[in-house]
């Protein structure tokens, strides 16, 4: 996956010379309406939208080990009784630390989907979604997954009323409610704060870190970061490539990223 890490690094070195969607001016725009590089960003987004994105671990806490985390996502939007949802699967291919004597164990991890309702908050600019979110242990290796059924929330926002500054979170909460008794239970909750400076150009500054709380064990991860990141938009297709890399400023406990480089590509398929 580190090969992945540096192929995506050096797609975005030749697109940043690219063309891309021109700059907006910075005023509110309803979302039909906004540019496609205001929205490019948007978890939110009512289109069709296919990700990946990967986080090479440099090093892993309560070890001398690096670690890497592949994600493949599709994102939905689809009426449920005329009401308007947004769903997300994803499923990760993660390269971990074995514990049984050295080297590293590569697999699927666990498959996670939610289901957020999307709210009318009266600004089209302004995207609140919430619903059900449901992680199953569908890992191939025990270092890979919790081997535990999981379900919780999960809760968006996206304020894209600038097209200048966007900003808004994501935030989850699961527990463990079926499995394997010999593991540990799942309760955790994480918090992704996100914020994208347009700088013209299709070219934006971005920092996506998540934060995440165990809350049976009280161990933590808080790392920070700040990125860059290009739009192109190309006929009905929005790419948008990033890298970002991110270091722990707060940690508690072992298994936690000491430092990493976040790089993807997300597309949006417009209608």
């Amino acid at each position: 996956m580190k090969y992945l890490t540096a192929s995506l690094i050096l797609l975005l070195g030749i697109w940043l010379g690219s063309p891309a969607v021109p700059a907006a001016p910075d005023k509110a725009a309803p979302q039909p309406a906004a540019d496609a590089a205001a929205q490019a960003n948007n978890p939110l987004a009512s289109m069709t939208a296919l990700n990946f994105q990967n986080y090479y671990i440099g090093r892993v806490t309560g070890t001398s080990e690096n670690a890497n985390q592949f994600w493949a996502r599709f994102a939905q939007p689809v009426k449920i009784l005329k009401t308007d949802w947004i769903t997300r699967a994803s499923l990760p291919v993660n390269t971990y630390p074995s514990t049984q004597g050295g080297g590293h164990e590569s697999g699927l991890g666990d498959f996670n989907i939610f289901a957020a309702y999307l709210f009318d908050t009266g600004n089209p600019a302004i995207s609140f979604g919430l619903g059900p979110q449901l992680t199953a242990p569908t890992a191939t290796q025990d270092e890979l997954g919790s081997e535990k059924w999981s379900g919780g929330f999960a809760n968006v926002l996206f304020d894209a009323t600038s097209r200048r500054f966007q900003y808004g979170y994501l935030l989850t909460w699961e527990a463990s409610f079926a499995g394997n008794d010999d593991r540990s239970n799942v309760n955790t909750g994480a918090l992704q704060p996100f914020a994208f400076l347009q700088l013209g150009d299709g070219l934006y500054l971005r920092a996506a870190p998540i934060w995440v709380y165990d809350l049976d064990s009280g161990d933590y991860s808080l790392p920070l970061g700040v990125g860059l990141g290009k739009v192109i938009k190309a006929g009905k297709t929005v790419f948008n490539l990033f890298v970002e890399p991110q270091v722990s400023v707060l940690d508690r406990g072992e298994g936690w990223p000491d430092w990493q480089v976040f790089v993807g590509l997300n597309m949006q398929f417009l209608d």
